[in-house]
């Protein structure tokens, strides 16, 4: 019985390490390549202000990925990652055709 409760005493301090080396690894990821196959295909920009508006219409202006529910950064960070960019980073002022509006 004393097994199982140093187990469990020890996995909110194994959660939190783990939890630690990924915001690490995140902060010291590379920043997306514009030309990287995925980020072209998805119309990918570092200013959304450059975004493709012709080629993709669903652009709107006040759109970037730092307002999309897709954005893993801090609020207020220059960048952060992204599930669709994975061991890479998004600028926060960045846009791709992905972009989906962060619940208020």
């Amino acid at each position: 019985m004393s097994s199982r409760r140093q187990f469990i005493s020890m996995v909110p301090a194994a959660s939190a390490v783990l939890f630690a080396g990924r915001t690490a690894f995140a902060a010291d990821a590379p920043m997306v390549d514009e030309k990287d196959p995925q980020a072209a295909a998805l119309g990918y920009v570092a200013d959304a202000t450059k975004a493709n508006k012709a080629k993709f219409a669903t652009y709107a202006a006040g759109q970037m990925c730092g307002t999309c529910s897709l954005y893993q950064g801090k609020t207020g960070a220059a960048a952060g990652p992204c599930p669709l960019y994975p061991a890479k980073q998004v600028a926060a002022k960045g846009w791709c055709s992905a972009y989906a509006k962060k619940a208020a």
